[in-house]
């Protein structure tokens, strides 16, 4: 079933989500002509709040009518993301148990990662905080690391919910580090996702130093001997990516 919510953009750059007809009753103003936010549907609220000049985001769980003057609908996928992109619970708690799987794969190979040439380690601080999961007032890095040189690496990984809009999100995190952590040292972003596409990499291209990566996911299967069956009759391990 779908909700429908009304999203005003606030001149901060945050967003306020309401309840499309309950936002309508206590906004009479905005009542289309001739329909009632109690006894009309959500549909017919839809279709006349849109010929009204509203931007509509429509997926199969989620329709978004997003307030005429707002700072606009780029705004509003910022903060909340694309509703297309919209996943179940089951997918969700999947997406972040492989995020963290990717995650401490990276840690364990950061010296193997192939940046630049460069020799990766993970970033401590001075309080002993480590670079996974590093804590800043503006949320949490995925991994901070650092090269030979001293220069910070941050990296943000993404799996299948739009990877473009890490850049926004990796963007801060290197505002912070450059004006917390760096002493002036250099600070590179890295973006970390199963597929990298144009638009991404569009906007990479006039930021400067950000660096995108894709990850790819080997299986490999291998049959187990049954107690007491001859070792040598078990096939050879077949791998596939």
């Amino acid at each position: 079933m779908q909700r429908f919510n009304i999203v005003v953009a606030r001149p901060d750059g945050g967003v306020e989500v309401y309840p499309m007809k309950e936002w309508l009753r206590q906004h009479p103003q905005h009542i289309p002509p001739g329909l009632d936010p109690t006894s009309s549907t959500s549909h017919r609220l839809r279709n006349a709040l849109k010929k009204r000049g509203w931007q509509v985001q429509d997926s199969p769980t989620e329709v978004r009518l997003i307030l005429p003057g707002a700072s606009g609908e780029t705004a509003v996928d910022d903060v909340l993301g694309d509703p297309g992109e919209a996943i179940t619970a089951n997918e969700e708690a999947a997406s972040f148990a492989l995020e963290a799987q990717l995650r401490d794969f990276i840690v364990e190979n950061l010296s193997r990662i192939p940046i630049d040439g460069r020799r990766l380690d993970l970033f401590s601080d001075s309080s002993g905080q480590s670079g996974v999961e590093y804590v800043t007032p503006i949320g949490r890095i995925d991994i901070l690391a650092v090269d030979a040189e001293g220069s910070l690496l941050i990296f943000e990984l993404k799996l299948e919910r739009g990877p473009d809009r890490a850049l926004g999100q990796l963007a801060r995190y290197m505002g912070w580090v450059r004006a917390h952590l760096a002493q002036g040292r250099p600070v590179s972003g890295v973006i970390v996702a199963s597929s990298i596409d144009e638009r991404l990499r569009y906007a990479a291209s006039v930021i400067p130093n950000v660096i995108l990566l894709e990850y790819e996911i080997d299986f490999r299967v291998s049959q187990v001997a049954p107690i007491g069956a001859d070792r040598d009759d078990v096939s050879a391990p077949v791998e596939g990516n």
